[in-house]
């Protein structure tokens, strides 16, 4: 056995004592936090989250890591091409620490059901889902049970990490999928008050049209280009936002 192998679960959080003191880094082992999408912010929230030492994490994708994503994913190597996304990162936040409790969802999301995989026993919802439909039903159904949400906006298209902003979905500006979460959210009557990651740089417009993915199907839809330090910077930002709300609470 390496010396590796022998470390005890908590040798990783000597820094983060440091930092926040060891009282409030082993109140963040009792939390629970929840990720929906795990490709170029979600996979980097998870990440952050695990390394923060929280303890429980439930994690949902319904995707398979595709040869498109090694630009921008944590998860995406040639060695995990064609592997569940879920199974990926699961494996990584256990080689992390194997003391964290990780519950993997592979499932394809339905705006109809999404807000259903939310545990009872969540502190957070992060959102990571590149579903406008399903991004707005989990944070409707986030917000009727009182557990706190935050959603990433569109990280695709842009290159400036300066114009990374934290702030509340009716406080954006420039983003379109932003605006369109808005107009969802108001149908389901739901608060826009939440916070959001988003950029205030123009995006570029999508070069490419595909079908969506997934049995929902549906139309083929416009795909941005995307650079490899955007998406993680959006998914490390979210995850910084639950970990200090967490703290303060």
């Amino acid at each position: 056995m390496s010396g590796t192998d022998e470390l005890p679960h908590d040798a990783y959080t000597e820094r983060t004592d440091l930092l926040l003191g060891a009282d409030v880094t082993a109140g963040l082992r009792d939390r629970h936090v929840f990720i929906a999408g795990l490709g170029g912010v979600g996979s980097y929230a998870a990440e952050a989250v695990a390394r923060a030492g929280v303890g429980r994490m439930t994690l949902v994708d319904h995707d398979v890591v595709a040869p498109s994503n090694l630009n921008r994913q944590l998860v995406a190597l040639r060695s995990t091409v064609q592997h569940p996304k879920t199974d990926v990162m699961a494996e990584r936040i256990r080689d992390i620490d194997p003391g964290i409790a990780v519950t993997v969802r592979r499932e394809f999301l339905n705006p109809d059901t999404v807000a259903e995989l939310i545990p009872e026993d969540a502190d957070y919802v992060l959102d990571a889902i590149d579903s406008i439909a399903c991004k707005a039903a989990l944070v409707a159904g986030a917000q009727a049970r009182g557990v706190r949400v935050i959603s990433a906006m569109g990280a695709g298209g842009r290159i400036d990490p300066r114009a990374v902003r934290v702030g509340p979905l009716d406080g954006t500006r420039v983003c379109p999928l932003a605006r369109q979460m808005r107009k969802r959210l108001r149908r389901l009557d739901a608060r826009l008050d939440y916070p959001v990651v988003f950029s205030i740089e123009n995006p570029s417009k999508g070069t490419e049209h595909r079908p969506v993915d997934g049995p929902l199907g549906g139309r083929p839809r416009s795909v941005n280009g995307t650079i490899s330090y955007l998406p993680a910077l959006f998914g490390l930002t979210a995850a910084g936002e639950v970990i200090r709300s967490l703290i303060d609470r």
